[in-house]
């Protein structure tokens, strides 16, 4: 009998359909902004910092509605496995929120690097770390009571480190990855769900149960997040912590400043140091 040869191609993570899906109902549904507006306003303060007018940008984005509005000028593409971006063509590439639900984050960095000017600047936000962990815990342990399994229903986050290693991945110098928390309030479990689902981050996992939850695990998970993540405000609410993080790097550029290779500095620490307490 014959076995077949194992697939080379790496599990994925996405459901494209699901997502797309999930973009179109939350489209119908009024679609939730805020976090899109909270990631703007914090971009556009980090670009007024840098000494730039910066000419030619384009934004990867899952929600091409919200950006073309607030960057008229800018090339709005889908976060598709090809970007629709002309290499060397724009001196900024931003991809906005849909880092985490690319199958392949690196050739996501990797291909906006490629569409970048000489010195031209890279910068992506998404969500990480112990973003909505009281609700994947709340989840998890739902319906492990209930139906005594467990299913993927949240998509996995990285942390910082491990971030910020794609941009060198990528090529890029001067590399930055930093964090900022915003903390949100919720009535209950089910507006929490009903918000995620307006802002398209419904399950789309590729690994999902296939089939509606059972109302008893979500209002088991109701009750759980209800007792382990109150409101210090308002205990009768819920409370989660977003933590969004922001990756920076530049194409590199003859004209930019370098790091010293290792071991090239003419004085030595503890000279140095020796210098200042005489």
């Amino acid at each position: 009998m014959s076995v077949p040869a194992p697939s080379s191609a790496p599990p994925r993570l996405t459901d494209r359909p699901a997502l797309e899906r999930n973009r179109a109902r939350a489209a119908r549904m009024g679609r939730e902004d805020w976090l899109h507006a909270l990631v703007l306003d914090e971009i556009q303060d980090r670009l007024a910092g840098i000494n730039r007018r910066f000419t030619a940008p384009a934004v990867v984005t899952g929600h091409p509605g919200f950006w073309s509005a607030a960057m008229p000028g800018a090339r709005v593409v889908p976060d598709g496995a090809v970007l629709d971006l002309e290499p060397g063509a724009h001196d900024l590439v931003i991809h906005a929120l849909a880092l985490h639900w690319a199958d392949d984050p690196v050739g996501q960095v990797i291909q906006s690097a490629r569409a970048l000017v000489p010195d031209g600047l890279f910068m992506a936000v998404l969500p990480g770390g112990e973003t909505l962990a009281p609700l994947r815990a709340a989840l998890a342990r739902a319906e492990v009571e209930v139906t005594g399994g467990l299913s993927p229903r949240i998509v996995p986050l990285g942390e910082i480190r491990d971030l910020g290693a794609l941009l060198a991945r990528a090529g890029l110098a001067l590399p930055v990855a930093d964090q900022i928390s915003q903390n949100v309030s919720y009535r209950d479990f089910f507006h929490l769900a009903r918000d995620l689902r307006a802002m398209a981050e419904g399950n789309a996992l590729d690994r999902r149960l296939r089939h509606p939850t059972r109302r008893d695990v979500l209002l088991r998970a109701a009750a759980i997040l209800a007792e382990t993540a109150p409101d210090p405000q308002d205990p009768a609410r819920i409370r989660l912590e977003l933590e969004l993080m922001f990756l920076t790097g530049w194409a590199p550029a003859d004209n930019q400043q370098k790091p010293l290779r290792p071991g090239s500095a003419k004085t030595s620490l503890a000279a140095a140091l020796s210098q200042r307490t005489q």
